[in-house]
């Protein structure tokens, strides 16, 4: 199959698919991180190479509902929310037949439509909660392989709830992508 995961740097969910024995491409307009298949550049440009499956984490900076004060207070200019909202639209209606958009809780369910299942990484063996919505076409809801919320909750606040508080300017941090639920998304859906 070929797969492209769109706005990732990491490679994270690329590599899980070329394990999986998948043709993966990440694309970003950052380098990547790991070695293996990677457009840097915009990933419109390449949206209709033929791709089976596209796997898409839009920047969630003027879309994510823990933001949104910002934009309500004025500190941000209000095009910049819509300017990544029509991001997501064009990602959403690419000539991809599966397509599977990943994102915080935000504003793409008010905008444009509500997600279709909210995950957790504890749902996939990872101690930490981070609500994470996706936006199906063709594709199922992903099955939990390894739920530890019972560890999870074992654990102090700071850890389980890691990603509140790493702090202001840490966003690629914030943004990287948890193993198991790549793991998940290359056995489920490819």
């Amino acid at each position: 199959m070929k797969v492209l995961v769109a706005c990732e740097y990491s490679g994270i969910v690329r590599d899980a698919f070329t394990k999986a024995g998948h043709d993966a491409t990440s694309c970003d307009i950052l380098p990547t991180e790991s070695e293996g298949k990677h457009y840097q550049g915009d990933v419109l440009d390449i949206l209709d190479d033929g791709w089976d499956l596209m796997i898409a984490h839009p920047p969630c900076t003027h879309l994510s509902v823990s933001g949104a004060r910002w934009f309500t207070e004025g500190k941000k200019p209000m095009y910049l929310r819509h300017e990544a909202i029509e991001f997501v639209k064009k990602l959403m209606d690419a000539p991809i037949d599966k397509i599977a958009i990943e994102n915080p809780v935000s504003v793409i369910s008010s905008y444009i439509r509500k997600s279709d299942q909210m995950i957790n990484p504890y749902q996939f063996g990872h101690k930490e909660y981070k609500r994470t919505c996706l936006w199906l076409k063709n594709l199922p809801k992903l099955k939990e392989t390894n739920n530890v919320k019972e560890e999870t909750d074992a654990l102090p606040d700071k850890e389980k709830h890691r990603i509140w508080w790493i702090g202001g300017g840490k966003g690629k941090e914030r943004s990287k992508f948890y193993t198991g639920i790549a793991d998940a998304m290359a056995d489920q859906w490819g």
